[in-house]
């Protein structure tokens, strides 16, 4: 086998765990998904979600990883069996999939960006008709996501410490930095501090079985939880390590940035007298209009929104390329820079038709119908890998550590580096909810995902 290489500390690790947590969920669709359900109400549940069912899936899955040193894939095979191995290739699935439709959006940020700091945005009048343009020209597109996808692979093949984790512990600060640097800007605009009512005082009239059903959907999608990234930085992390409290800190870290996304967008839209409620293109469409309308500061404000989402966007890329890589380099004894090179080249590849799919290509365009509406093939990727693949793997994740791994023997685990766990409160609270918490709430999440999504019927 090829040597694998280990975080060299704890710092390390939650740097990058917390960098695969943190990336366009929280900055993208954190904030429209908020502006939909409520503000306020919205975010009450999301906290709720995430350390109710969030945290102990995340302490499930490093843990896996950590008791086996393995990819995802050898982990379940060697805890549970060969069939249980097949949920592993699941999430190496998941994560290749999700890695190509991923890669195209964080080209549309890194296109964003340019155009920004070339201050060409403040010539644009429609920034709806701008931004379908925009997404449909690949002529561009092309090499701004294969520079994504370039520099992605350029940091995992340098392996853990040199790659992943050096280059954690660079943009994870100074994603932090940028964003307390926006809020602080959006704060001194007319109109902010109804922007942080809005997403701050809780509506509780706006709470219903929908905002619950949104609210476990973000904090899972938002965690990155479901596809074997967390196992297999798992497997990296050493077994002197404390897993609840690195999975405390990783917690913490990615609600923090989804929580401060809001407080910067919401005084944003608010300020301009823009309704929350716009959706996904809040970020693509809404917020370049907002920054054209704040003059000459407008695109230096509106480049470094954009290099945070790219960041973002990187720090999640990098987790997702190494989830195959790490697999192949344990299974198959491959050289990690030749093993990096060519799973770059597959997925950007695979990655092409969803690029296509937003109106360059019709058949990738106009591909299927479902949900009552035509979906495109980027659609479909997302649909079935992230918003029903993540909460199917969670589940499936919490019933093998129950009834195949054992529930002592992951309460054994993480009693190494933790001695006060045993009888702790802790241990009886990672107990009720990976026994109960999760296998139901993410079991029904991902029913009800499949019934509205593929058959049209909506129960909440």
């Amino acid at each position: 086998m090829a040597s694998r290489g280990s975080f060299s500390s704890k710092i390390g690790f939650i740097a990058a765990a917390a960098g695969s947590a943190v990336g366009l969920g929280n900055i993208w669709r954190f904030p429209y998904e908020a502006g939909e359900n409520g503000g306020a109400a919205f975010l009450l549940i999301y906290l709720i979600c995430i350390f109710l069912i969030g945290f102990p899936v995340m302490v499930g899955e490093i843990s896996i990883g950590r008791s086996t040193q393995l990819n995802a894939f050898g982990a379940y095979k060697q805890l549970g069996g060969k069939k249980w191995g097949y949920l592993g290739y699941w999430g190496i699935l998941s994560a290749i999939m999700f890695l190509s439709v991923y890669n195209v959006v964080a080209g549309w940020a890194f296109a964003y960006f340019i155009q920004m700091v070339d201050g060409k945005i403040m010539h644009i009048t429609d920034f709806g008709t701008h931004f379908s343009e925009q997404i449909s020209d690949v002529s561009d597109l092309f090499f701004y996501s294969l520079g994504f996808m370039f520099l992605t692979a350029f940091i995992v093949a340098r392996g853990i410490k040199k790659g992943v984790e050096s280059a954690s512990k660079i943009l994870m600060p100074a994603l932090f930095i940028m964003l307390l640097a926006l809020i602080a800007y959006s704060f001194t605009l007319d109109n902010a501090l109804e922007g942080i009512e809005y997403y701050l005082i809780p509506d509780l009239s706006k709470i219903n079985l929908e905002t619950v059903y949104n609210a476990l959907g973000q904090a899972f999608f938002s965690l990155s939880l479901g596809m074997a990234a967390l196992i297999t930085y798992g497997s990296y992390m050493g077994k002197q390590e404390n897993i609840v409290n690195s999975a405390a800190w990783v917690t913490s870290a990615d609600t923090a940035v989804a929580f401060l996304a809001g407080l910067l967008i919401f005084p944003l839209v608010f300020s301009q007298g823009i309704s929350p409620s716009e959706g996904p293109g809040l970020v693509f469409v809404v917020l370049p209009g907002i920054f054209a309308s704040l003059g000459a500061i407008g695109p230096w404000v509106g480049a470094v929104f954009f290099l945070l989402l790219c960041f973002a966007a990187l720090t999640s890329t990098i987790s997702l390329l190494e989830i195959p890589v790490t697999y192949l380099v344990d299974e198959k004894g491959y050289s990690r820079i030749k093993v990096v090179i060519v799973t770059s080249i597959i997925i950007f590849i695979v990655g092409i038709p969803s690029m296509l799919s937003q109106g360059a290509v019709d058949f990738f365009t106009n591909f299927t119908f479902y949900e009552g509406k035509v979906k495109t093939i980027f659609d479909v990727v997302f649909d079935i890998f992230s918003d029903v693949g993540l909460p199917l793997g969670g589940f499936l994740m919490s019933i093998f550590i129950v009834k195949r791994w054992k529930i002592n023997n992951f309460h054994e685990e993480l009693a190494k580096g933790n001695p006060s766990y045993k009888g702790s409160f802790m241990e009886k609270y990672l107990k009720f909810s990976i026994s109960y918490f999760a296998p139901i709430f993410l079991g029904a999440i991902f029913v009800l995902t499949v019934l509205q999504k593929f058959f049209g019927i909506k129960l909440i």
